[in-house]
């Protein structure tokens, strides 16, 4: 069993590790939130599944624009500060999805929450590598996934549960009042004497991200990321749908089946020491690919939606076991500038994920929502092998850049 580093028991630090997993629970919900809304969401503005999929790729999109601001900013600034304001935006934006008279406002809330959103998970890994040493490093930011896992899940499953009872506005009434929860917790905390040194970077933010790209392993792994926004959620997002489509089942049941992957999600967090010692970081990356490549090709194929729930929860676990792999090295490449470099990382994947969404989007339009099914698990395994073969090449960053 991996013990956590005397960084990590520390109680200044298991303070902060507490409050920065509520906020990244609250925006890991609200990154997940409209999934499996997008058959209601279609109906109630008279529009297409694909036209309603906006909402999905308008908060990645911003996500990962905006990635380009908070990380150099939290570096500056200081981390637990910038997620603090952020989750208080985060709160606004959802009040404003609540009460979107039409879906083109409600595209322009999620793309307002998805901006603030994007400071909160990229800061609070960053503000791990910056305490936590590098053997240690996985391990921890292992844990921290399972508070953005179990957000997930809630988002896929909470939001149709609202949707099927209440109405689909109530649920963002509540995910506004969670990232209330969230901000008021970390302003206090701050108030009371939270240390949250910022960075000692003096760098403009452009030339910190400049300095950044200048790594060919940083770049490497920029791009390897994308790719793998693109294809792991344009077959994610449209799940409720294909269920919804295919087996009639409700909002409430889509969203609740779409969670075991976020179930799968956690088992990995659980499991990522032993997984770790057994496989190695190659491997883990290799055989995650492979799995979540098997899951979605049989939850496409199967004639019965009960075998959906264990291949949801196949596919996560193998999706986690790849990307905790890249984010352990996002954390790596660039450690004067760890901040920006976890941000640029987040960005690369987001802006991976907006595109994907939106071409399958056009996909589902003209044929249906197990499209992104049967496509995107080819481009994962590549994903996964060519990650897993670059690995070597990038290991030397930290050493080349302290």
């Amino acid at each position: 069993m991996t013990h956590a580093s005397p960084e990590v028991t520390a109680p200044d630090l298991q303070r902060p590790l507490r409050l920065l997993g509520l906020a990244a629970f609250a925006s890991m919900a609200a990154m997940r939130w409209c999934d499996s809304l997008l058959p209601l969401l279609a109906a109630e503005f008279g529009a297409s599944t694909g036209q309603a999929a906006q909402t999905v790729s308008a908060f990645a999109l911003a996500y990962g624009l905006m990635q380009f601001v908070v990380g150099p900013l939290g570096d500056r600034r200081g981390k637990l500060r910038v997620v603090s304001l952020a989750a208080v935006v985060c709160m606004l934006g959802a009040l404003a999805s609540a009460a979107a008279p039409s879906l083109a406002w409600l595209t322009l809330a999620r793309a307002a929450t998805g901006g603030a959103a994007a400071a909160v998970v990229p800061l609070t890994f960053a503000w791990i590598g910056d305490r936590v040493p590098i053997e240690q490093r996985q391990a921890v930011l292992a844990r921290m996934l399972g508070a953005t896992i179990t957000g997930m899940i809630a988002g896929q499953w909470l939001a149709g549960v609202f949707a099927d009872r209440v109405g689909w506005r109530a649920g963002f009434v509540v995910l506004a009042a969670g990232f209330g929860v969230a901000a008021l917790a970390l302003r206090w905390n701050l108030a009371r004497g939270l240390v949250d040194a910022p960075a000692a970077s003096l760098l403009s933010p452009l030339r910190q991200m400049a300095a950044v790209l200048a790594l060919p392993p940083a770049r490497w792994l920029f791009m390897v990321v994308a790719a793998e926004g693109a294809f792991a959620f344009s077959a994610m997002t449209f799940v409720p749908s294909h269920l919804q489509q295919r087996f009639g089942l409700s909002a409430s049941m889509a969203g609740a089946v779409l969670a075991a992957y976020g179930v799968g999600g956690l088992l990995y967090s659980r499991g990522a020491p032993w997984l770790l010692r057994r496989l190695g970081m190659a491997s883990m990356a290799r055989v995650g690919s492979v799995m979540v490549a098997l899951a979605w090709l049989g939850l496409a194929a199967v004639p019965d939606w009960r075998w959906a729930p264990p291949l949801c929860a196949v596919a996560g676990l193998g999706f986690y076991m790849l990307h905790n792999s890249m984010q352990n090295l996002a954390t790596q490449v660039a450690p004067e500038a760890r901040g920006t470099a976890v941000s640029m990382f987040a960005c690369s994947l987001f802006i991976g994920q907006s595109a994907g969404v939106a071409l399958a989007s056009w996909g589902v339009d003209h044929r249906d929502a197990s499209l992104p099914l049967w496509l995107s698990p080819w481009g994962l395994l590549v994903v996964g092998f060519v990650f897993a073969a670059g690995l070597k090449s990038s290991a030397p960053a930290e050493q080349a850049t302290r």
